[in-house]
């Protein structure tokens, strides 16, 4: 793995996960497919959301963080449960002695923050087992979400270039629905998440699904 590999931020540059509000959804989309067992986490942070998962769960997580610190802290607090440095454009499998591919990858609020997201796309694919999920959340962005935050002068606050790292891609579910579709996943749900209007929501979690073979 190239060590040096800075394609997306480091992880304490990005929103913290919004457990409460995707928690219970991915929880619903993981439940509904039979057994689903070993998750990784992509972009795992220091641990918290993969810790949640393996809690309420009861699933064997794996997570991995380009970020050094981001598992250090993962390690200490979370022992039961295996991270590794490692970069999301690299097999996902390969840190993993014991997995030849997952049942299941999650990216909580980490999509928006990488460079290369049809690269990412590329590697969970190839490292989900065929029936296998994976499940992005991001902050959603649509035409009446835009429209409403430019007609009450807010589109400045919520874009603002003047942020030290964030944000460097503004998903729709038009974009991140074909981004996955693109790369050879099956769309199955979309949820949006953080305010009840609809096409205002903060975030959004979409599910997709590697395809079985022929």
């Amino acid at each position: 793995m190239n060590q040096t590999d800075h394609t997306y931020h480091d992880y304490s540059q990005a929103d913290p996960p919004h457990q409460p509000l995707y928690l219970t959804k991915m929880l619903h989309q993981l439940k509904a497919v039979p057994d689903i067992k070993n998750v990784l986490d992509a972009g795992c942070g220091d641990g918290g959301f993969a810790a949640s998962l393996a809690q309420e769960g009861g699933y064997t997580m794996y997570g991995v963080d380009l970020s050094q610190g981001g598992i250090d802290r993962a390690r200490d607090k979370w022992p039961d449960i295996t991270f590794a440095q490692w970069s999301l454009f690299d097999d996902l499998c390969e840190p993993f002695d014991n997995i030849q591919s997952f049942d299941a990858i999650i990216s909580v609020e980490v999509i928006e923050h990488l460079y290369r997201p049809r690269a990412f796309m590329r590697r969970a694919l190839a490292a989900l087992r065929p029936g296998g999920l994976l499940i992005l959340t991001t902050p959603y962005w649509g035409y009446l979400k835009n429209v409403v935050l430019s007609v009450t002068n807010r589109i400045d606050l919520a874009l603002s270039a003047l942020w030290e790292g964030g944000h460097i891609k503004h998903w729709s579910y038009n974009t991140l629905r074909t981004l996955g579709e693109q790369q050879g996943f099956e769309f199955v749900n979309f949820e949006g998440a953080g305010r009840p209007i609809p096409y205002l929501w903060k975030g959004m979690m979409m599910t997709f699904r590697k395809p079985h073979k022929n």
